[in-house]
């Protein structure tokens, strides 16, 4: 099944888009990808995975701290933001890690850090499981590494939605008549500065965004990756906001004990979109993760 409307341009809906000027499609296999990379290309690769319903706007605030170390990788996952022809089986956990597998060979990059927020940590770790990323570290923040609760419900509802090509207009005529973009940031807790609201109600404007959305909820699996966590060899470290009222801090520290090099680090606020509210702080806890294990212990 393929997914329903057509996508955005960066032309046209993407003309304002955070850093367009490092922006470009790439096709690989069926898919276009909307990518973007800023920071010395002879740098070390830092990549940077976005969760469900965002895109690379997320890391607008993060890109231009970790380009002045880095070779910042960005994109929209498939069936995201501006990247298209994505089908069903491309929206499954370890489809989407399959198909970003083959972008980074498409780009001949191999990531020396791995970022990721939210279901994008999923991405990454599945990555590292398969053997298609080594990366020093994996980087999450506020990982949803556990079915959402009320998940029994919410999944086979997403699988009626994303099956009717009707829901995704429905709501992004929604979307465009209402504040559904204003109310679902509220949700997330983090206060979003002017132009990512703009870019999210921009997003939710967008039939095809709004069923990748829909389609990676109904499609997403995570038990068999989490049976998997403690065959782990890629050390990880997990940031998680203690008022994250989308997926608990708990997750994150539940999971980092299931992985043999897994860190737990609490912070007291931020929402879920912590990345968004404060890129400085999230950076600096990069830095440090990063920092040989003596000068994690003083710090």
């Amino acid at each position: 099944m393929t997914l329903s409307g057509s996508c955005p341009t960066l032309a046209d809906a993407g003309r304002n888009w955070p850093f367009r000027d490092a922006s470009r499609m790439l096709r690989v296999g069926r898919l276009d990808w909307h990518v973007q990379s800023l920071g010395d290309p002879e740098a070390p690769v830092a990549l940077l995975v976005h969760g469900t319903g965002a895109a690379t706007h997320s890391f607008r605030g993060l890109i231009p701290l970790l380009s002045r170390r880095y070779r910042v990788i960005a994109m929209d996952l498939p069936g995201h933001g501006f990247t298209c022809g994505a089908r069903a089986d491309d929206l499954t956990l370890p489809g989407m890690a399959h198909a970003l597998a083959g972008l980074l060979r498409a780009l001949q990059v191999e990531p020396a850090l791995a970022i990721g927020h939210s279901a994008g940590v999923a991405v990454l770790i599945q990555m590292a499981l398969d053997g298609a990323i080594r990366p020093c570290r994996i980087i999450g923040f506020n990982a949803a590494l556990e079915p959402i609760r009320g998940n029994a419900l919410l999944s086979p509802l997403a699988k009626l939605l994303f099956a009717n090509p009707l829901t995704s207009r429905l709501v992004s005529f929604q979307a465009r008549i209402g504040n559904m973009a204003d109310n679902l940031i509220k949700a997330t807790g983090s206060p979003v500065d002017k132009t990512g609201r703009d870019c999210y109600h921009m997003l939710l404007r967008q039939p095809s965004h709004v069923s990748g959305a829909l389609g990676m909820m109904a499609n997403w699996r995570l038990e068999p990756m989490l049976a998997r966590l403690g065959g782990l060899k890629t050390p990880v470290t997990l940031i998680a906001a203690a008022d994250d009222p989308m997926v608990p801090s708990s997750v994150s520290d539940r999971a980092a004990r299931l992985i043999p090099e897994g860190n737990f680090i609490a912070v007291p606020r931020g929402g879920h979109l912590l990345h968004e509210a404060d890129p400085q702080r999230v950076c600096e806890l990069i830095e440090a993760s990063c920092a040989p294990a003596s000068a994690r212990s003083v710090a």
